[in-house]
Parts: structure tokens; sequence; C-alpha cells
């Protein structure tokens, strides 16, 4: 499979991406837009403290922001894909769609 620069398309794939806990709260919130902490948690099954530091490296890359606020006296953290993790998502996703290649209609 060639690409059109001639490198492999794994030389595209995003290495904050290949975290598989980071591809599943990025993928939740491609999907959702806006969710709260707890909810990406329960989505993608991992404990709050192992959350928070993958959370932590897609906010410093860029790709996730954080917000917090209060509903009545309760804390609450909502986390929202930006546009420039969005982008990284799409490009990550169509490298690993062109490294897959297209399905095979015969099985």
């Amino acid at each position: 499979m060639t690409t059109t620069d001639g490198a492999h398309p794994r030389h595209r794939l995003d290495d904050l991406l290949q975290n598989p806990v980071r591809f599943s709260v990025v993928a939740a919130l491609d999907r959702a837009g806006t969710l709260g902490f707890r909810e990406v948690r329960d989505a993608v099954e991992v404990t709050d403290s192992a959350l928070s530091k993958q959370v932590s490296a897609l906010e410093a890359a860029g790709y996730v922001a954080v917000s917090k606020g209060f509903v009545g006296k309760t804390p609450r953290t909502s986390l929202t894909l930006t546009r420039a993790g969005r982008a990284a998502w799409r490009a990550h996703l169509a490298a690993l769609r062109e490294i897959a290649g297209p399905p095979d209609a015969d099985r």
C-alpha cells in the first residue's frame, strides 16, 4: 500500500492517540461533543486517576478542553474535543483505514 508521498501511512498515526485509553476518550468525545468526567470514565471503563492522567496528556496537546463548574454545590468537570483534537482524530482514523485497506467484500 502506498501513499501520495511514498511513506507508509503508519508514519501519519498520532503517537498520542496510540494509547488505548486516550483513543477511547477521543472516540467518545467525537461522538458526543461534550461529556462529563464521570460519563467518560464509565464509557472507557477506567479509574478516576487513570482517566485524569490521560485527559491531562490530551489537554496538554490541545486535543481536549477541560471545564470545571458546579451543579448546585457539586463540582462537575466537562470534557470537550477541541478543533485540533477533532482534526488529529480524523487524520489518525484516515491513516488506520489506509493501513487496513478496503474491506474484503468476499468474506
